[in-house]
């Protein structure tokens, strides 16, 4: 322990936060790529892998683009991009809504249901993997400090 400060030796200066959120980030997004790769899930990007999980989870649901737009916090633009691509791979359908044609109802097609839960598979394996040596404790540390970041930063 450094005797002047208090602080361990390893302890990262607070403006390292961003740098090291940005670094796990990309780790996580390159081991994502890889183990798709792998688990011959190429053409599925990572936005793609979890809005396919999130409808599998919520297929008892309505779900619409607005849906999506707010519970994964992306801009319109963005998800009607994700959407028309993910249409045009086969993972989903759009059906129009009784009384409302702009209102479109999101449905995973059979393609995406088994990408869905090849994907969920995937990640498992990879979640499993990356918390490998990680104690539960400090499992609970990392998503508490986590929350606390996400908060002060108004999320």
């Amino acid at each position: 322990m450094d005797e002047d400060n208090g602080c361990c030796g390893n302890m990262p200066e607070p403006n390292q936060i961003g740098k090291m959120i940005r670094e796990l980030n990309c780790a996580f997004k390159k081991n994502f790529i890889t183990c798709g790769t792998s688990a011959g899930l190429d053409e599925v990007t990572l936005m793609h892998g979890w809005i396919m999980g999130y409808l599998e989870h919520n297929q008892d649901k309505e779900i619409y683009q607005k849906t999506i737009e707010s519970d994964f916090g992306i801009k319109r633009s963005t998800v009607t991009t994700i959407l028309q691509l993910m249409e045009k791979k086969g993972y989903i359908r759009r059906e129009a809504v009784e009384g409302d044609a702009r209102l479109k109802r999101i449905f995973l097609t059979e393609q995406g249901k088994e990408t869905a839960v090849r994907t969920k598979k995937m990640i498992g394996h990879m979640e499993s993997s990356v918390l490998e040596g990680i104690s539960r404790e400090e499992l609970e540390v990392f998503f508490g400090v986590a929350q606390k970041l996400l908060s002060n930063m108004g999320q």
